[in-house]
């Protein structure tokens, strides 16, 4: 991936599933609102699938989401502090009313 790449909002189908960090946007559930987060594709420690982890995750306290509970990602800025100082902020995507997406329903 190259910096040009940063600030473009890409959907979840796209996605690198290499163990690379991403920046992805959470939908928002009943757990709280729509945010960002820095994720990548793992396995979490004792289990035996994959899934996206929170790059501040332990091996304690695992932060997992659900390929369901992701709505884009974009690739992380380069470390060019040049080129990070000409990229301008971006906002999260335009999220669209839907439908309760794996909710209890409450």
């Amino acid at each position: 991936m190259n910096a040009p790449d940063f600030g473009t909002w890409r959907r979840m189908a796209e996605a690198p599933r290499d163990g690379a960090r991403v920046i992805v946007a959470l939908r928002d559930s009943e757990q709280g609102p729509a945010e960002v987060d820095v994720a990548r594709w793992a396995r979490p420690p004792r289990a035996d699938y994959y899934c996206w982890i929170a790059s501040d995750s332990d091996k304690d306290c695992t932060i997992a989401y659900d390929d369901s509970e992701l709505l884009c990602w974009m690739p992380l800025p380069a470390s060019s502090a040049g080129l990070r100082a000409s990229v301008q902020a971006t906002s999260l995507p335009l999220i669209p009313p839907e439908m309760e997406i794996g909710g209890s329903g409450i």
